[in-house]
């Protein structure tokens, strides 16, 4: 450091934190803008897998593997929904340090020394916060290397009833969309029967509730063995 050099003013420490802060925003935001892509793009995958799995004939709503792609899908719409939020906070923080640099400005023209004191305390403080700022890059930067632990975090969030009834909701829309009929004891009346057509053509039965009893013989047979 030059001894020599002149101490700065209070206005121009005001100034100084102000590019500081809006820099380290526009990067932690650029960084977030990125990551909300990043997210994007999982979201529309999962949501073409779990279209293309729900038309898989006889599927049950409690299929599991269409379950798990549900509650994933509710959870990067929450990761997504958290990174909009933390980044119109940092918006809200550079818009405050212009703020704080403003206001020094003014109390510097008035030529007030009392306000001029106060503010260039405001003016450290705003020094304070850039790096804040720099130090939640930082540990935005380490969280994004512990991806096993973020692992564990997302499946311990699936644990959750909100996310499970979401994930329920997600499932049954999906399945709406595709026209998919869903029954709890019963699914794919329409679906074609692997069995040979009987020779009896006086038949009492309806084609899909003959196909509906063709579907249920092997669980029936199952049940038998077992008895």
């Amino acid at each position: 450091m030059n001894p020599f050099r002149k101490k700065p003013t209070p206005l121009e420490q005001a100034k100084i934190a102000q590019r500081e802060t809006k820099s380290t925003v526009r990067s932690n935001q650029r960084q977030m803008e990125r990551d909300i892509r990043d997210l994007d793009r999982q979201e529309k995958l999962l949501v073409q897998q779990i279209k293309q799995r729900a038309k898989a004939p006889g599927l049950s709503q409690n299929d599991p593997a269409l379950k798990a792609q549900a509650r994933q899908l509710v959870q990067v719409r929450n990761q997504k929904a958290k990174m909009y939020e933390t980044k119109a906070q940092l918006g809200s923080m550079g818009m405050h340090a212009s703020a704080m640099a403003t206001q020094v400005s003014m109390a510097t023209a008035m030529g007030n020394v009392t306000s001029a004191m106060s503010d260039a305390n405001n003016a450290i403080d705003t020094k304070t916060l850039m790096e804040r700022l720099s130090d939640f890059s930082k540990e935005n930067e380490k969280a994004n290397m512990k991806e096993e632990l973020m692992n564990d975090a997302l499946e311990a969030a699936f644990e959750d009833s909100d996310v499970e009834a979401e994930a329920e909701n997600v499932t049954s829309q999906v399945l709406a969309e595709l026209g998919v009929e869903m029954d709890t004891k019963m699914v794919g009346l329409k679906a074609p029967s692997k069995l040979p057509p009987t020779e009896n053509k006086e038949q009492d039965l309806t084609k899909e509730e003959q196909d509906a009893l063709f579907d249920l013989l092997p669980d029936l047979t199952a049940r038998l063995d077992a008895l």
